[in-house]
């Protein structure tokens, strides 16, 4: 078929390689092309073939109206009917953008972020800022435009309504009317024990209204408002984070949270993940403020204080058992290593052993000998000295009562000597 041009764009000539069927589709704004495949030729002799989709294994997808980079290809896709396969040339004023584009989709195909490394500006910025694409046949490109060959198969045209619609490409009145549904959609999902799922339903809708938010005037009754709103999703997604033990997730959304309002619903949650991580001076205090604003939670606060108390003490005689366990373990290294000195050591070790009875009694003369032998061999300032003097209380405190093999009893006693 011969080249035509096509009406009311400049620039441009296409080519009918292969008929599609039924009539030139509608194009709605929003609608996505579900299929399209694409190939790129330089305007040469060799026609060298700069992106091909089959090639990378998948096909390119655009939204029509939605301010892709590439404009003239919404003008070429729009040409066409489902299956048609069509050759457009292009003149340079419609491909300066082709090698912000290839580079996208290049980085895409390979399973990459394409904004990845990039600052916050436009891409013709980006590519200034670091001076190369990356790939050299596009930087000759960006360094001389020049008029580009595409050819192009569309095969399928889809329903705005037949996909999941990203949340860029919703309008303002879309998005306010998907908040709701979403949030119906969390509540269930807690009610079935379902919080991970939750969570993620709370989070695209707090993403939503701060999306309608950042385009509202600060201090505009539209900007307060829609602040309210994302109050009690926030909320809502903080107390997922706490059934999944996300502790320090919660922490952190609070903190953002209490900044801009200060509720007693946000204390409460962040004293709650304050005090799973050990952090009492933090739960404390959040408590307290939790009573101070509403006096009718002080039982609650009490009760959580109570616990909070009861949890840092047991934390406490851990530490201190592990500790204790740390001490035995080098008490018992130290020994061994006295008992392979000689024989006359481990003769001593044998007959400080003989001197503890069956009963586990240590009887008062063995204590003395024993003090006065470690006395005689081990100077104050010996690395060994605060381990032996440690012993040597607690042999003290054994020889004056009488111990049973009960783990609470020994436990009492070993508080005693070294609390």
């Amino acid at each position: 078929m011969e080249e035509t041009y096509l009406i009311n764009h400049p620039g441009v000539r296409k080519k009918i390689l292969a008929g599609g069927t039924g009539p030139l589709p509608h194009f709605p704004p929003g609608t996505k092309v579900l299929v399209f495949h694409f190939q790129t030729l330089l305007d040469d002799f060799e026609r060298t073939v700069v992106d091909d989709s089959r090639l990378a294994g998948r096909p390119a997808e655009i939204f029509v109206g939605k301010m892709f980079k590439m404009e003239v290809w919404e003008t070429l896709l729009m040409s066409m009917r489902v299956g048609e396969v069509a050759e457009f040339w292009c003149d340079a004023m419609h491909t300066g953008l082709y090698p912000i584009v290839s580079k996208g989709m290049r980085l895409i195909a390979q399973g990459k972020d394409p904004l990845e490394g990039q600052k916050h500006m436009c891409g013709m910025g980006n590519l200034f800022h670091y001076h190369s694409t990356g790939f050299p046949e596009l930087d000759e490109l960006m360094k001389t435009p020049q008029p580009l060959i595409f050819i192009m198969e569309l095969v399928q045209v889809g329903d705005p309504m037949s996909y999941h619609r990203e949340s860029w490409m919703m309008e303002k009145d879309e998005k306010l009317r998907t908040v709701p549904l979403l949030h119906m959609q969390g509540n269930a999902l807690v009610k079935q024990r379902k919080f991970r799922e939750a969570a993620s339903r709370y989070k695209e809708a707090v993403l939503l209204l701060k999306t309608v938010q950042s385009r509202e005037m600060p201090g505009d009754i539209d900007y307060i408002n829609l602040g309210r709103m994302i109050i009690p999703l926030e909320l809502n997604y903080c107390q997922c984070m706490l059934e999944l033990e996300e502790y320090y997730e919660v922490i952190e959304h609070t903190d953002e949270l209490l900044h801009k309002h200060k509720g007693k619903a946000g204390y409460y949650k962040r004293a709650k993940a304050h005090a799973a991580v050990w952090n009492e001076k933090e739960a404390r205090r959040d408590f307290n403020m939790v009573a101070s604003l509403d006096v009718t939670l002080a039982s609650l606060v009490g009760r959580e204080l109570r616990a909070l108390s009861e949890r840092m003490k047991e934390k406490y005689w851990e530490e201190k058992e592990a500790y204790w366990n740390m001490l035995e373990k080098t008490q018992d290294k130290e020994e061994e290593d006295q008992g392979s000195g000689g024989d006359g050591t481990k003769e001593q070790g044998g007959e400080e052993n003989q001197e503890i009875s069956e009963g586990g009694e240590l009887s008062p003369g063995a204590a003395g000998d024993h003090e006065e032998a470690c006395s005689a061999t081990i100077s104050p300032t010996s690395p060994q000295h605060s381990i032996i003097f440690k012993k040597r209380t607690l042999n003290d405190a054994l020889a004056s009562c009488r111990w049973t093999e009960s783990r609470r009893t020994w436990n009492r006693w070993r508080r005693c000597v070294f609390r």
